[in-house]
């Protein structure tokens, strides 16, 4: 829950036929045609829900991991943030899974994976799936 008011809202429009339709931001920097995934049944011929939605999570959790890097005094060299988003049968409906893959080659792993630890603590992304969706974080040996 944001306790102080927002400091930035982000606008999206969805049309057309969902999955198979077109998103647009309020401000034109996103503009896509969306298409269901060839692994679903779909064309594949556009982006996806998910698609965007890894790659949302990525860049914010990469913010969060630089963030609490600055805070340690530690230097995260060429780092990186990858994030697979998976989609499945989840009862009567569909669930998401998320693995975060981070590579910070300059520190040892039991470091770096201190660090992704406490930036999946301070993410907004992973403050908003936790306890709905199970998101794994690794750290992964460049």
């Amino acid at each position: 829950m944001i306790e102080i008011g927002p400091l930035y809202t982000a606008e999206a429009v969805a049309t057309g036929a969902g999955r198979d339709g077109h998103v647009q931001t309020a401000d034109g920097r996103i503009a896509l045609d969306l298409a269901v995934p060839a692994e679903m049944g779909g064309s594949g011929d556009g982006a996806n829900p998910e698609q965007l939605f890894a790659a949302g999570y990525a860049a914010c959790f990469h913010s969060a991991l630089q963030n609490v890097a600055r805070q340690a005094k530690k230097k995260l060299g060429d780092s990186s943030v990858g994030a697979r988003v998976a989609i499945g049968r989840a009862g009567e409906g569909f669930g998401l899974a998320v693995v975060l893959e981070v590579v910070i080659p300059d520190l040892p792993h039991d470091e770096a994976q201190q660090l992704a630890d406490a930036a999946h603590r301070v993410c907004p992304y992973s403050n908003a799936t936790r306890g709905n969706i199970r998101v794994d974080v690794q750290v992964v040996d460049d």
